[in-house]
């Protein structure tokens, strides 16, 4: 190696040092200033009594507790809510895209009245007004919310992927006599769904996180089981700690997990 390449390597070294030192600074910093709040409040902390909320031994054996019992109902629901929300953002895209005057207006109405209003107002419009019309019970009213609002902003996502496709592949299919639904299929949505995984991954880990809104409506998800701990134990510091850390976690293996996805994409490509 050269001088300047051991120059180099040192510095970075050294940098990536006094970074992390002064991340572990900055939470020794926040710890210090928390447990310090803690104390001029008089609050006592009892961590040793959180476990059996997570997981808890009977006569049975071991079984979740009711933390992670929540959050298997909210990974339930943010599994269901990501499958609609992504159809429905294709089918709003492609309105958005098409010649049809009526489907862009649809579209674009849809777009307007979803992004332009709280999650929290459109949850309690869908289980107050519509669910007991049609006959839908909390899960599904919940499931519907949040699709319907992912699935706005995933409109806009896949729409700008499919328009970042060159026009040159448009009259490529063109010119081997596909139809419209074939170019979508075999040229351009493929190649528009490298463009799209970042931002989409990113609308997959805010409904994690809007899945907790849908604890107004009394489901008993990982934030409404918190809450029922909280009133009965009054160990609210220790609790929200810990479904803070549990949906940091999901949000995070998530990430990790799209961005094998597309790893192995481009590799597959190359």
């Amino acid at each position: 190696m050269t001088t300047f390449s051991l120059r180099f390597l040192s510095q970075i070294r050294l940098s990536t040092l006094l970074q992390t030192g002064a991340f572990l600074l900055f939470l020794a910093g926040c710890y210090l200033g928390l447990m310090q709040g803690a104390e001029n409040l008089g609050y006592n902390w009892q961590w040793n009594r959180v476990t059996r909320y997570l997981i808890k031994s009977s006569t049975d054996g071991w079984q979740f507790g009711p933390l992670l019992q929540g959050l298997w109902l909210t990974l339930g629901i943010t599994f269901v809510s990501l499958c609609l929300s992504m159809t429905i953002g294709l089918m709003s895209a492609l309105m958005r895209l098409s010649s049809s005057p009526m489907a862009r207006g649809i579209s674009l109405v849809y777009l307007e009245l979803i992004r332009n209003t709280p999650l929290l107002i459109q949850i309690f419009i869908i289980y107050f007004v519509f669910a007991p019309i049609l006959d839908l019970g909390r899960f599904t009213s919940a499931i519907v919310a949040l699709s319907l609002f992912e699935g706005a902003y995933a409109t806009e996502i896949i729409r700008a992927g499919i328009l970042a496709i060159p026009a040159g592949q448009w009259e490529a299919s063109s010119s081997l006599g596909m139809s419209r639904g074939k170019s979508y299929r075999y040229i351009i949505l493929p190649q528009a769904l490298r463009q799209m995984i970042p931002p989409l991954t990113s609308q997959g880990i805010s409904l994690v996180k809007d899945s907790a809104l849908v604890s107004t409506i009394a489901i008993y998800d990982l934030t409404m089981q918190g809450q029922q701990i909280i009133a009965e134990t009054f160990l609210s510091f220790e609790i929200w700690f810990v479904v803070a850390a549990i949906y940091l976690i999901v949000t995070m293996l998530l990430s990790i997990l799209v961005k094998y996805f597309e790893y192995r994409l481009v590799e597959y490509e190359n």
